[in-house]
């Protein structure tokens, strides 16, 4: 057996970096996070080269003490608990006092504190140890400047993500720490541009304005309720306004933002089926007694462990139900639009509907005897219709025995009956098929040997679809046919393909013909979204997108593609959510995603055909890419050949 050692300081701090410090944006997070334990009212957070050169924390709070430098970087030296009691009872963001000694095991960092704005200290640390310590002028409040992240550990280096991408993680953990404190101004800039600034003032809505957009911010539903144990506020969409993914929905439990998907999930159910599978923007700030909460679980603390999390769901759930009620009870169009109550003649309407109810007597019906009344002087009329009825049980059961008789040997098979030969598995077309499938490479031998075995399916597409024969509509599907097989095409699916088809083609060629605007539609968003987005205007001018940077968060948009149909703002904007919300990364799989979600979008609901029409819909499938299904994959064209018509009505049985 190996010899047993203890690990030196230095060593168990850059473990303990490893849980703690993932990326610059870690660094932020838990610097930010003690400025707001001193008690700060303005943070200033800079970073050069997103954070990889350097990360600067400033704040206004109360400092450390020059004799408290040295214990603030060491491991488990905390100002926030004193004993096991503490632990349970935790009302600050930090307390493990793990975050500067990770930080210092991996970085070099600079500290320069004051404690009354007079007199001042500044000490430098790296690789866990103390380089000097001086004293100094400064305002009262730290500041503290970490550089060359990961400079002793080149492995967690490597794994970084581009520059940009850190960046963006900066920005989305600043964007939740302001939201969840909106008393405190937080600013952050980066290599000298200032990204983010709130005014602390208090107003969350203010600070949702500054982050996701003034047009967003005009749009957010006011949320409140309370029971004994929680108290809930925020902010939550309309249900008309939605993004595609969970990323704008930030929970914030006691000012610490957290990831939890019983809760999210709590707050989609207030919209009901409103939002049509997409997600609203939501801040939702929840204060708890201490007590039932333990932050103790993680070591980024983002994931807690909650009591009575079910009843806080409930709580969620009815303050959005709620605020989503007043909002359509405000709405000029719920106020004219009043409720159809329901009469008698409703019922009524409905009850003579063909087909609603199938009040059809079996052709062996008969009454029971208790249901028949029994007049005085008639027994023996009764007694007639017991032996009738007796009569009729005997048939019955007969035949009952009859059919099981049959049922013991059916000439087909029954998928719900376990059969223990295996004569069911030859069946007529057995041998065709064997002949056909020993006729296809590798079988057949030879030089085809090398080609791919392609089934009847894969034949038929590459054969596009036949010429078919309009037989006629109904409800919105085709019926034709071929070859005296039956084809039904669904009018919705088969025109998404045609119109995916010709967007994609223009897309590729760089032929988008453009629409300008006499006035630039201006498009607002968050510091997140637009500086992804800055990167994709090349991207969006392919697409037939002519916008612009126009700075604070903002594009102008001079012209669209000709495409694009229906309201252009919406179709614009959902365009963008779904490049912002795409995991693919070259620029074919972006057009083909862009060019299905323009064709479902054009090509909504149905319409009706003209015999004509619906002949040219049939000609211009058959040189479609797919003609059998649109670009989602929903199914467009269904065959049915005479073999298959047969087995629905149980032909030859």
């Amino acid at each position: 057996m190996a010899k047993i050692h203890e690990l030196s300081e230095n060593l168990t701090n850059q473990i303990a970096a490893g849980e703690v410090i993932e990326r610059p944006a870690s660094v932020v997070k838990e610097l930010v996070e003690n400025a707001i334990d001193a008690q700060a009212s303005r943070i200033r957070v800079e970073v050069q080269h997103s954070g990889l050169k350097q990360i600067s924390v400033q704040d206004n709070g109360s400092g450390i003490a020059p004799d408290q430098i040295d214990l603030a970087f060491m491991r488990h030296a905390t100002s926030k608990i004193q004993d096991e009691h503490d632990l349970f009872n935790i009302a600050t963001l930090g307390f493990r006092g793990e975050a500067l000694a990770s930080i210092a095991a991996v970085a070099h960092v600079e500290i320069l504190t004051s404690t009354d704005g007079q007199t001042a200290t500044r000490a430098a640390f790296a690789g866990g140890m103390k380089k000097f310590q001086e004293d100094a002028g400064s305002a009262k409040g730290t500041k503290i400047t970490v550089g060359d992240i990961f400079y002793n550990t080149p492995a967690r280096l490597k794994y970084l993500k581009s520059p940009k991408t850190e960046l963006l993680k900066i920005v989305d953990i600043v964007n939740r720490i302001a939201l969840g404190h909106p008393e405190i101004s937080l600013t952050l800039a980066s290599d000298g541009k200032v990204l983010l600034r709130t005014p602390g003032n208090g107003n969350l809505k203010q600070d949702v304005a500054n982050i996701y957009g003034r047009k967003v911010a005009e749009k957010m539903l006011t949320v409140e309720n309370e029971d004994p144990d929680f108290t809930l506020y925020g902010l939550v969409s309309e249900a008309n306004l939605t993004r595609s993914s969970r990323n704008f929905i930030s929970i914030l439990l006691n000012g610490r933002y957290i990831k939890n998907y019983q809760l999210s999930s709590a707050l989609l159910d207030g919209y009901g089926n409103k939002l049509g599978g997409k997600y609203p923007i939501a801040v939702l700030a929840i204060e708890a007694d201490p007590l039932l909460v333990d932050v103790n679980v993680h070591p980024t603390k983002e994931e807690v462990r909650l009591s009575k999390e079910k009843e806080l769901s409930r709580l969620i759930t009815s303050a959005v139900t709620e605020a989503l009620m007043d909002e359509d009870e405000a709405s000029p169009l719920f106020q004219l639009t009043p409720f159809k109550d329901k009469t008698q003649l409703d019922q009524l309407e409905f009850n003579l509907k063909p087909n609603v109810v199938d009040t059809r007597r079996p052709d062996d019906f008969q009454l029971e005897v208790s249901q028949v009344a029994e007049p005085e002087g008639k027994t023996d009329i009764t007694n007639k219709k017991e032996t009738e009825t007796k009569e009729t049980a005997e048939k019955k059961e007969n035949k009952q025995e009859e059919k099981e008789e049959k049922t013991s040997a059916p000439e087909y098979v029954d998928l719900n009956q376990v059969r223990e030969d295996d004569q069911y598995v030859l069946t007529k077309s057995w041998d065709r098929h064997v002949k056909e499938q020993t006729a296809l490479p590798p079988f057949a031998g030879g030089e085809e040997a090398a080609s791919p075995v392609t089934s009847k399916a894969d034949q038929l597409l590459r054969q596009h679809l036949p010429a078919l024969r309009l037989l006629g509509q109904m409800g919105g599907y085709l019926l034709a046919e071929h070859g005296g097989d039956l084809y039904l095409l669904d009018q919705v699916a088969a025109r998404r393909r045609l119109e995916y088809d010709q967007i994609l083609a223009s897309l590729e060629k760089d032929e988008n013909y453009q629409q300008g605007l006499l006035e630039p539609l201006v498009f607002d968003f968050s510091v997140y979204d637009y500086q992804k987005l800055k990167d994709q205007l090349p991207l969006l001018r392919q697409l037939g997108l002519e916008m612009e940077d126009f700075g604070q968060n903002t594009l102008l948009m001079h012209s669209y593609p000709t495409w694009l149909k229906g309201e252009v703002t919406v179709q614009v904007r959902e365009l963008l959510d779904q490049l912002l919300s795409s995991r693919e990364n070259d620029g074919k799989s972006l057009l083909k995603l862009v060019a299905a979600k323009a064709a479902e979008s054009n090509v909504s609901r149905r319409v009706n055909l003209t015999d004509a029409e619906a002949a040219d819909l049939l000609l211009r499938l058959q040189t479609a890419s797919d003609p059998y299904r649109d670009a989602s994959g929903q199914v467009a064209v269904v065959r049915l050949s005479q073999n298959d018509l047969s087995k629905l009505f149980k032909k030859g049985k």
